[in-house]
């Protein structure tokens, strides 16, 4: 009976880590996506730097990482250090609100065929850039953190 319930316990945390590497592939998707259409709205302003495949394969892997790390952080097991963690969370979910906002527009321009004017253009690949920036660094930053205390 204790043989099988270990072995049951173990199917339940394989299938929780599998889970969880489901979801953060599909973050990573979702950052790629929101990077594909802030990239093609960005190529559709005739601005030369902006329409290469480099810049759109860029502003695609910088999606994929700040959504993979940024929005899942991992919690702190130790209480002490809860007000410095809310303020990682804060830069997470500041990050993932620009992104996606950007990612919106990005979206919609296209979508209805609308080419913002040059200034707004620039506002959403800041946006973009400035918003898996801090996704980014807020991962890493909890993730540093969590490896410190587990020492």
């Amino acid at each position: 009976m204790l043989i099988q319930r270990a072995a049951q316990a173990g199917r339940r945390r394989l299938i929780g880590k599998l889970a969880h590497v489901m979801e953060r592939i599909g973050l990573a998707m979702s950052g790629a996506i929101g990077g594909t259409f802030v990239a093609a709205c960005l190529a559709r302003a005739s601005v030369e730097p902006f329409d290469s495949v480099g810049f759109v394969a860029s502003m695609i892997l910088v999606g994929v990482i700040g959504f993979y790390l940024g929005i899942d952080i991992p919690p702190m097991r130790v209480q002490v250090e809860r007000q410095r963690m809310e303020a990682v969370e804060l830069l997470s979910a500041i990050g993932t609100f620009l992104a996606a906002v950007a990612a919106l527009v990005s979206v919609y321009a296209i979508v209805l065929d609308e080419v913002p004017q040059r200034p707004w253009q620039y506002a959403i690949g800041c946006w973009w850039l400035l918003g898996v920036m801090m996704q980014t660094a807020a991962g890493l930053v909890a993730r540093l953190r969590l490896a410190r205390a587990v020492r």
